[in-house]
């Protein structure tokens, strides 16, 4: 699979068949293109094959490309920033990005909805989990996941969305299984308990180019995939 178009086709093949496994419908489940540290024209083939959502971590990096990106396949497409969020980054994702997947402290929720312009619709969120407990990783801890999203579902011009995680790096995919059922119930747990909108609060960003057959298996809604898609990545 030396092409892109090969490796998209592949990586459909396999969603469309973890769904078939997990019995859900393919719609249930969108694939996040993971277009850090690669730029426009590589963007702009993928869009050429019918995808339209990507992810970036670098802020610098992503304002740089998203317009020409735009501006190269004549789409607006959706802008996914799946990186760790510091407060000096909220008024560049407010203005660029559609969706927010590493919200894990209500200073950056609240910065994000200031910074949120009127005329821009709402931006939609994910709230990270640190469900390994690393300490060196970013996320909320479980068991204060329902308040913190209790509290940002007050917020002007934000759209609480979901939940997201990274578990710990494992040898065997099905490793992570037990990480992503987490996922799963801790979100069902918080839209029971009825302090969010539970007919938005639908989303589970988890799963990337290693996992994301087990995490579409367990529930994931959104799967963050780019070195089984674009190749290794640049240095």
């Amino acid at each position: 699979m030396n092409t892109v178009s090969d490796r998209l086709t592949d990586i459909r093949r396999r969603l469309a068949a973890a769904c078939s496994r997990a019995g859900r419908p393919l719609d249930d489940v969108q694939l996040i293109a993971v277009s850090k540290t690669f730029d426009a024209d590589a963007i702009a083939e993928v869009v050429e094959l019918g995808q339209f959502a990507f992810g970036e971590s670098y802020m610098r990096e992503a304002l740089d490309k998203i317009g020409l990106a735009e501006t190269l396949c004549g789409e607006r497409l959706v802008w996914h920033f799946i990186g760790p969020i510091q407060g000096n980054k909220c008024r560049a994702l407010a203005g660029a990005f559609a969706w927010a997947h590493g919200v894990d402290r209500l200073k950056i929720a609240e910065r994000l909805s200031e910074l949120r312009a009127d005329d821009l619709p709402p931006l939609d969120i994910c709230v990270q989990v640190n469900v390994s407990g690393e300490a060196s990783k970013g996320g909320v801890a479980p068991q204060e996941a329902a308040a913190l999203c209790a509290e940002i579902a007050g917020l002007p011009r934000l759209r609480l969305r979901g939940l997201m995680c990274i578990p710990a790096p494992v040898d065997d995919p099905d490793e992570a299984r037990p990480a992503f059922r987490m996922l799963r119930e801790l979100r069902d747990a918080i839209r029971s308990a009825g302090a969010v909108d539970a007919a938005l609060f639908d989303q589970l960003s988890m799963g990337m180019s290693d996992d994301f057959e087990v995490a579409i298996e367990e529930g994931a809604t959104m799967v963050r995939v780019g070195s089984a898609l674009f190749g290794a990545r640049p240095r």
